[in-house]
């Protein structure tokens, strides 16, 4: 854990293993909630990752969010990134109050939204429109194996962590 996060806080709470997500989802599922999860990198938190998570949440009752580890991102998006690790990644998401739980999930890029989904099996699963209809989405076999809805989330802004890093470069 990162010295500069304090562990007693309550955020930290949120924070969960994917032992505890799978516990937790099953007592919800249980008590009759509608169940949601969304996933990503999570990296340079911006309001275009508001408004994704804020629209996943209104799909349920309890939003789980699955976010890439550090080795995941980079896998995928190189030695540079991430620039916040998972452990700050994970606590400015468990700030938010839309957010229920955050899961770090320490898989390959396209392994990720599987292994949560296998994991909380939720109602739906919120994506953003970035990645096209559900049904395109890299873990749609495994929504049509446990019954997940896609829920695809419209961007109301053009805000992107790529695009914001790009333009920090330019600006320099």
């Amino acid at each position: 854990m990162d010295e500069t996060l304090d562990q007693t806080n309550w955020r930290m709470n949120k924070i969960i293993s994917l032992a505890e997500a799978k516990k937790n989802a099953a007592k919800f599922k249980k008590d009759g909630r509608k169940l949601v999860t969304v996933n990503g990198a999570f990296d340079i938190l911006h309001v275009g990752h508001l408004d994704q998570l804020e629209a996943a949440k209104k799909q349920g009752d309890v939003l789980f969010v699955g976010i890439n580890s550090d080795r995941s991102i980079r896998g995928y998006k190189g030695k540079e990134r991430p620039f916040f690790t998972e452990e700050a990644r994970a606590a400015m998401l468990a700030a938010l109050s839309c957010v229920d739980y955050v899961i770090i999930i320490d898989a390959d890029e396209i392994e990720v939204p599987k292994l949560l989904l296998r994991t909380v099996q939720p109602h739906v699963h919120a994506n953003g429109g970035e990645y096209g209809k559900a049904e395109q989405w890299i873990e749609w076999s495994v929504m049509q194996e446990i019954g997940t809805v896609g829920y695809e989330i419209q961007k109301r802004n053009k805000f992107s962590t790529s695009g914001l890093i790009d333009k920090i470069r330019r600006d320099r």
